[in-house]
């Protein structure tokens, strides 16, 4: 990048290293969010231990800066709901 001022370099290699950063974590969460609807799905044991975590995820994500605190909460709501309405089916 031809960005003339020192700072400027400077502020662009640390917004690459964020980017990395926050992309990582993003697609953990997603990973999470999928593991925890197949685990609900198959009706395996660990699927609460699966939901902790990704709700886990997604605060820790929520509390630095790379999601925003209402995008956090509604990530888990429906999360929460989508898991609810899987054991209800699976119960009934």
């Amino acid at each position: 990048m031809a960005l003339r001022h020192k700072s400027a370099q400077k502020r662009h290699r640390q917004s690459l290293k964020r980017r990395l950063a926050n992309r990582s974590k993003k697609s953990t969460i997603r990973t999470f969010t999928r593991k925890a609807v197949e685990a609900v799905q198959t009706g395996a044991e660990n699927a609460a231990e699966v939901q902790r975590k990704a709700e886990s995820l997604i605060d820790k994500a929520a509390k630095g800066s790379t999601l925003h605190k209402n995008a956090a909460a509604r990530k888990k709501s429906r999360l929460a709901k989508r898991l609810n309405k899987l054991a209800a089916t699976d119960a009934a």
